[in-house]
């Protein structure tokens, strides 16, 4: 079923139109194969994601490795912290996705049950502001009509060549799916406010979060201000495009960087320790998994942990 859907939104927006859909957990590992399609043929679809469990036990509390397993399908990958960030995002999504030099899928996400399953407040645009409509005629793809034949984004005519020619045009395709993700950056920092936010930009101890973690680390943050500790707090908006050079020069003169995370693999940790030098500066958790929250304790005790190893278990 979900498979069929994600087709469904994929050829609504092949003819031109704007769509929007919703999924999570075990509802999109079984839909996998349809979000690389929606970039490959440059559709931008808007598209939620309620991160929670995706194995036996099930659950719909916060999890997120389904993220990870999404990282390279080509789509735009926004992580919301609360209910206005995924409110917001979901409509800023359909404007930076309808840029004729983006034109990809945009993936808003959201950890399951503290977002997903809660009620909370949120402000709403005026209410003489809406999107603008959807022009298909700007798209870099051709729309499917009875006018317009399917060559150039099925290409089934080159791609069934076993030849290098056919195979170095393919290539260039999925170049070209990556360089327009780049091209979203300016429009990410326009409509979003730039990759990332930072709190206490100076410090030499950072929490560096996506999505619900964030909010954790906030709690986190202030007893440990409160205790004289120099930390700052890294709020991590966008996965796709990742926030390389953002990372980087905020944390050039950091000490320690603590990742905590809704998954079992730290997946964000991984792209954190891909993007900077020194990465061992870098602490893969606290991590939980399997519904479980993440209380200010454990992020507490994660940077007092670290900070004793550092000074030799002073």
């Amino acid at each position: 079923m979900s498979f069929a859907v994600m087709a469904a939104v994929h050829g609504a927006a092949l003819g031109g139109g704007r769509v929007f859909t919703a999924t999570s957990g075990p509802g999109t590992l079984r839909a996998m194969e349809m979000f690389p399609v929606w970039a490959g043929s440059r559709q931008p679809i808007v598209s939620a994601f309620m991160c929670r469990g995706v194995s036996l036990p099930p659950s719909i509390q916060p999890e997120n490795i389904e993220m990870s397993m999404l990282l390279d399908t080509g789509m735009l990958m926004f992580h919301a912290e609360n209910a206005q960030d995924f409110f917001d995002m979901l409509l800023k999504a359909y404007v930076i996705a309808e840029k004729p030099e983006v034109h990809l899928p945009v993936g808003v996400f959201v950890d399951g049950f503290f977002v997903t399953h809660t009620r909370d407040t949120v402000l709403l645009p005026p209410e003489d502001l809406k999107l603008a409509s959807y022009d298909a005629n700007n798209s870099p793809v051709p729309v499917f009509d009875m006018e317009t034949p399917p060559i150039r984004i099925t290409r089934d005519p080159l791609l069934n060549k076993s030849n290098f020619i056919s195979y170095a045009a393919n290539a260039s395709w999925h170049q070209e799916v990556l360089a327009a993700a780049e091209r979203a950056r300016k429009h990410i920092h326009q409509y979003l406010g730039g990759l990332l936010e930072v709190e206490n930009p100076d410090a030499k101890i950072f929490i560096a979060a996506s999505g619900t973690a964030v909010s954790q680390g906030r709690e986190a943050l202030k007893d440990m201000r409160a205790e004289g500790l120099d930390v700052g707090l890294i709020k991590i908006k966008s996965i796709r495009p990742f926030p390389t050079e953002e990372l980087a020069e905020v944390t050039a003169n950091a000490e320690l960087i603590v990742v905590p995370e809704f998954n079992a693999g730290g997946w964000l940790a991984r792209e954190i320790k891909a993007t900077l030098n020194e990465n061992h500066r870098v602490v893969a958790g606290p991590r939980v998994f399997g519904g479980m929250t993440i209380p200010k304790e454990l992020i507490i005790d994660e940077v007092r942990k670290a900070l004793r190893s550092q000074s030799g278990g002073q």
